[in-house]
């Protein structure tokens, strides 16, 4: 045991980290699978998240109907999500009654069911969100610009797939993904709360031990080649308002540069959360709220550098203002970019945006259900003690790294620069900061 987290893994590969938190009578289980779009071929883009789907649909012994309604009469919560490098599921429910989340994770490790009747029905409902998400201009310009800054890597879809795969993906194909990646060596259990560690590993042994190792995985990485020079696309599409998206090739999460960058991104847009229950803090002290929101050159403006396992994008979205143009948006987003590579930023400035970065990290991990979500999702990219580490190694960022970390990725021959040209008919609102959400399908 290290900083009151027990590790173990299970004879067939199954990676296990508890946490003992007697705070509340409340117990949070997590279930990580190593397989999210970066694990996705032509043909099968999209097969992640549909699998992720099948997973409610339930097995022989926990079927799908009575999972939701039982879940809520004991007074627990649940969910699951398929990122760019993981998909994970969670149950967060009063101590006493997690066995439930033990056995349903072990059943549906091995035994869920993919009906023919399923399979085409969730195949409807998956081209129906696809086809909802496509009359969202923020979502028609970030598979744009994925697809045209990832070339051959396989960041280079959206999570949720290409329409012309999810029509012709068969029940095969979703089998065999799950037999592949779904497998205890391919996995990471991660359980916080109020319970025993000796009682929690036997009956974990119980019910996960039995379940065979699969078959090594050997993932084929293809890098991405260095870009070399600005790429432009233009969207067009309905609505009234425009967007621009300013994208950055920036480096992996266990990248050194990985925390200047964190600090550079709070000192220009604000904070944004690596948690998906972090919530948010206010980014009007931030630099590019201060010379594009209140001089009324955007309406919102926001960024974020999510922790992938490879190098993926450094994101600004901004919500051009009514009467003024894209254009304008980018030539102030860039006069900033400039001051930050030309001037290293004062002390007093680095402190305050480190110290933003910090309360919104501290935000999200105080929960039973964040601190689970965090011994699980760093193991995804890295280990715990990333998690562990990120505070100090956020208060180690000086002036010169911000500026240094702005001098190497945002230049122009690094970007791929999206603008969306409204049509003029009506879509509806967008949030504001869609910097990681964006990305994240869940159910």
């Amino acid at each position: 045991m290290q900083d009151g987290v027990s590790r173990i893994k299970l004879e067939n590969g199954l990676q296990i980290l508890l946490k003992e938190i007697h705070t509340a009578p409340i117990i949070s289980h997590w279930i990580w699978y190593r397989a999210g779009s970066r694990n996705e071929l032509a043909g099968i883009t999209g097969i992640s998240h549909w699998v992720e789907h099948m997973q409610f649909k339930g097995t022989e012994r926990f079927p799908g109907h009575m999972l939701d309604r039982e879940i809520a009469r004991l007074g627990g919560v649940w969910n699951a999500f398929t990122y760019l490098d993981w998909t994970a599921y969670f149950e967060t429910l009063p101590s006493d009654k997690i066995d439930l989340a033990l056995q349903l994770e072990a059943d549906r490790m091995a035994n869920s069911q993919f009906t023919e009747q399923e399979v085409d029905a969730e195949r409807t409902v998956i081209i129906s969100e696809r086809q909802g998400n496509e009359n969202e201009p923020l979502f028609q310009l970030s598979e744009q610009i994925q697809a045209t800054a990832f070339r051959v890597h396989a960041y280079h879809h959206e999570i949720i797939g290409d329409l012309a795969d999810l029509e012709v993906m068969t029940r095969d194909d979703l089998i065999a993904y799950y037999r592949k990646f779904y497998a205890p060596n391919n996995a990471v259990l991660a359980i916080a709360g109020d319970f025993d560690t000796q009682s929690m590993l036997a009956r974990i042994n119980e019910l996960y031990g039995n379940i065979p190792a699969g078959e090594p995985l050997s993932i084929r990485v293809r890098p991405e080649p260095v870009q070399r020079g600005e790429r432009r696309i233009t969207i067009e599409g309905p609505g009234e308002t425009v967007y621009v998206e300013a994208t950055y090739h920036a480096p992996e999460v266990t990248h050194p540069d990985f925390y200047a960058l964190t600090v550079l991104d709070s000192l220009l847009s604000g904070p944004s959360s690596l948690n998906m229950f972090g919530g948010g803090i206010s980014n009007k002290t931030s630099r590019l709220y201060r010379e594009l929101v209140e001089k009324e050159l955007a309406v919102g403006i926001s960024g974020g550098l999510p922790a992938t396992i490879d190098p993926y994008l450094y994101r600004f979205t901004a919500i051009v203002h009514p009467e003024r143009t894209a254009e304008d948006v980018i030539r102030a987003l860039d006069e900033q970019i400039k001051l930050v590579q030309e001037t290293p930023p004062s002390t007093e400035e680095i402190a305050r945006a480190i110290k933003q970065a910090r309360a919104l990290f501290a935000y999200g991990s105080e929960s039973i259900t964040n601190q689970a979500f965090w011994l699980g999702f760093s193991e995804m990219f890295a280990t715990y003690d990333w998690f562990l580490n990120y505070l100090e190694n956020l208060a180690r960022v000086t002036p010169e790294d911000v500026q240094r970390v702005a001098q190497t990725y945002f230049q122009p021959r690094n970007r791929v620069l999206g603008i969306y040209l409204p049509t003029g008919t009506d879509d509806g609102e967008l949030p504001v900061d869609m910097a990681i959400a964006e990305d994240i399908e869940h159910d």
